[in-house]
């Protein structure tokens, strides 16, 4: 069954640095757990259209819907254009107490209706269901609201006076009329709470706006104080605003994305749940914030890591871990769903954490160097916790391993996890001689040799096009997307023939006519077909500018932009036959990419030499 199903294009995302929901152009929220990200869902029907809940306001006439976020923030309006009239729906959830373990004042998600012109008549359906769908949820009628609750969690609808909701079991539905100049509000508080007044909502409104303003980088696009200096500059906008959202105010964690189970191929089994904090996209957005001169939540990143390895075996670190820091992540299908668009199965939780990534070493140290580099002073017990991951990629660098795609088969000696653990030593060797910090360098310098001299001969297969091209794994010739990342380690030189070639070969045998990028195309233990990749994409977009091939760089670029959606949100994947968004929604991997994009391509047309991962300086 596919009935009642939106394009992921079609939906917005709000949220509270603690959770977020997606609310559709036809003003229905199809997906929010409460009270944080990892929990289970109140409303799912974007999961599944019949059992899943939601709680919609759409106008009960035919009518076009059309969304935008109010300029600069994640508070979000949906404007329904009827024959009789106007109405809007704005959906918005406050911050509190950001950077601090207090509990917030209020958790909840407002939503006012307002008529701006005529007169609409509004269908009200409010159905929670708990424990994504599972737990028994019953709704009561009782003063000023309505108590709906589960098992063990409870939720309060605050609704308007008058309004007369019809309540049966889980769904409680009503009519409003609205004319022009009538606004109301509905207030979904996670737990009991006292009833609402207009006047506070218009209040929180405004305290919701001035916080979204006052965070996002200051900039009208034009001054030249700014990074990106206007090129796409509202998109990285909306980019950084989706980058804060994903991070969660209580540990300073970055989730991968707001859903779970969006599938990378409709109707496919490549479902997962992204709603976690994988070191990997950490690392990555880290470098994103730092160009947008966000170093407070790079900052908090990265002391939560540097505390966790101050203690911890760098053998037992995971490549995720939920929020609160728990590496527990048992993955389980929920058989009771059927997906997005008939996508089985539907995941929560997520097996991949128990998988061996040595990737992860080098993406944390180069974080913490970009950190170091930016005048964050390591102390001398940060320094202990950065020798032991450069100890353990030094020890562990010819192991095999799941890389950075998490693949489901066997382990393999995959190029991109070498690469990175030869990152982690240079790092790590740079640090050392520019902070005086004690290390082993010269055995580090003789591994370091001895992962680059193995990885040119046995990861490099010099028969792949003119100038031979990286592989993915050690003695193969299937190629990878992380090819593109070599040089950004510092690995090889931009003008060095191997990187071109690689480029080329991804170009002919990884990507579309129109520029996007599958991450690999060989067997992965799945079954099933996956889209283009929209970080990968913007990978090339960076080599070619890198590479001084900023004319084929900028076209590009302006190609990909073409993805996004009304809203500027990505998604994971992109449908290369449709056009249409795929995977978990939205995406910082993607945002990520396009964020360093336009940095890369704004300095590369002024001619500014640029190195993304930071090489050290030339011993």
């Amino acid at each position: 069954m596919t009935r009642g199903y939106k394009p992921l294009a079609e939906y917005g995302v709000i949220g509270n640095l603690e959770t977020c929901a997606l609310v559709g152009t036809d003003g229905s929220i199809d997906w929010c757990p409460l009270a944080t990200l990892e929990s289970s869902s109140v409303f799912a029907a974007i999961l599944d259209a019949e059992k899943g809940g939601r709680f919609s306001i759409t106008p009960a006439a035919s009518y076009e819907g059309t969304q935008e976020y109010l300029k600069r923030t994640n508070v979000l309006r949906t404007t329904f254009e009827t024959e009789s009239g106007t109405v809007r729906v704005t959906d918005f959830m406050p911050v509190f107490n950001e950077g601090t373990t207090e509990e917030p004042e209020v958790r909840a998600l407002y939503r006012q209706v307002s008529c701006t012109d005529g007169t609409v008549e509004l269908d009200v359906e409010y159905a929670p269901r708990f424990g994504y769908a599972r737990a028994e949820t019953t709704i009561d009628s009782v003063a000023e609201g309505l108590f709906a609750s589960g098992e063990i969690e409870k939720v309060f609808l605050s609704t308007p006076a008058g309004a007369d909701f019809e309540v049966d079991g889980a769904d409680a539905r009503t009519t409003l009329t609205l004319e022009a100049g009538d606004a109301e509000w509905f207030c979904l508080q996670y737990g009991m709470k006292a009833p609402i007044d207009p006047e506070g909502c218009e209040k929180m409104l405004e305290r919701t706006v001035e916080y979204w303003r006052d965070w996002v980088h200051v900039c009208d696009g034009s001054e030249s104080t700014c990074p990106f200096g206007g090129y796409a500059h509202e998109l990285v906008v909306r980019s950084e605003l989706v980058l804060k959202l994903l991070a969660y105010r209580d540990t300073g964690a970055i989730a991968a994305a707001p859903t779970t189970s969006l599938p990378e191929d409709i109707g496919g089994v490549r479902n997962w749940d992204y709603r976690y904090s994988w070191i990997r996209d950490g690392a990555f957005t880290v470098q994103a914030l730092t160009n947008l001169g966000h170093t407070h939540e790079a900052m908090a990143y990265l002391n939560r890591f540097l505390r966790f390895t101050r203690s911890t075996d760098p053998a037992e670190i995971k490549p995720m871990y939920t929020l609160e820091h728990d590496a527990t992540l048992e993955e389980e299908e929920l058989d009771h769903l059927e997906g997005y668009k008939n996508s089985r199965p539907v995941r929560i939780g997520n097996g991949a954490a128990g998988q061996i990534q040595l990737d992860v070493y080098g993406e944390l140290v180069l974080a913490i160097y970009q950190l170091a580099k930016s005048d964050r002073e390591i102390a001398e017990e940060d320094w202990e916790a950065v020798r032991g991951l450069v100890e353990h990629a030094a020890e562990h660098w010819d192991d095999r391993d799941a890389g950075i795609w998490e693949l489901r088969g066997e382990p393999r000696h995959l190029v991109h996890s070498k690469v990175m653990c030869w990152v982690a030593i240079d790092r790590g060797l740079d640090l050392a001689r520019q902070e005086g910090f004690d290390a082993p360098e010269e055995r580090w310098r003789a591994v370091r040799e001895e992962i680059r001299e193995t990885t040119l001969e046995r990861g490099f297969d010099e028969t792949i096009g003119e100038y031979g091209s990286f592989t993915q794994a050690f003695d193969g010739d299937a190629l990878d997307a992380t090819g593109l990342l070599i040089p950004l380690a510092g690995f090889v030189e931009w003008d060095d023939p191997r990187t071109q070639g690689t480029i080329e070969a991804i170009r002919t045998h990884l990507a579309t006519d129109d520029g996007l990028v599958h991450r690999y195309k060989v067997d992965d233990g799945l079954p099933g077909e996956e889209g283009a990749f929209v970080l990968c994409s913007f990978w090339l977009v960076d080599a070619l500018a890198l590479s001084g091939r900023l004319e084929e760089a900028r076209e590009l670029f302006d190609s990909l932009v073409e993805y996004v959606g009304p809203l500027g949100l990505l998604s994971e994947e992109i449908d290369p036959e449709t056009g249409l968004s795929l995977g978990n929604f939205p995406q910082a991997f993607s945002h990520i990419g396009l964020v360093n994009s336009a940095l890369y391509l704004k300095q590369a047309e002024e001619g500014i030499e640029v190195q993304p991962f930071s090489p050290p300086d030339a011993e």
